[in-house]
């Protein structure tokens, strides 16, 4: 992924994620604060607030994770996938986490044989994009086209 790709990703999750400089329950009832950073499932989080600084460095701690565990699902077809389906891969992985976004292996069958439109089917078919709505959609979008929402 380009420089410039991966700040567009870092835009784009940011935009999805929100920011929230006190911790709170999401909609699955886990403790996260900053931009979706999870805190666990504690009765009181710690910390409770943040600075926007230390959001910004727990968003970068937790992107380059996001990242390093998208290239390891996609291992095989990385750089074929381009950087705006790249992008999505990250995103997922931002929000879901590895461990759930590696279930989604239908979807990354269909990167690893570009069927983009597939790949975009399996994941608007999932309890996530139930949950996430406008972004599963936005990125479904993005995959299917390869261009940025």
């Amino acid at each position: 992924m380009t420089t410039e790709a991966m700040e567009k990703c870092k835009k784009q999750i940011k935009k999805h994620e929100g920011l929230r400089l006190e911790a709170y329950k999401d909609s699955l009832g886990y403790w996260t604060i900053g931009y979706g950073h999870y805190l666990g499932n504690a009765a009181t989080p710690t910390p409770a607030n943040i600075t926007q600084a230390e959001a910004d460095a727990l968003f970068e701690r937790d992107f380059a994770v996001a990242y390093e565990d998208a290239k390891r699902l996609v291992f095989g077809e990385w750089d074929a996938v381009g950087d705006a389906r790249q992008a999505i891969v990250v995103n997922m992985s931002f929000n879901l986490g590895f461990n759930a976004l590696k279930n989604f292996k239908k979807m990354v069958t269909c990167l690893e044989t570009h069927e983009y439109s597939k790949a975009a089917d399996e994941m608007l078919n999932s309890k996530w994009a139930a949950q996430v709505g406008k972004r599963a959609t936005e990125l479904a979008t993005q995959m299917r086209t390869g261009v940025w929402q």
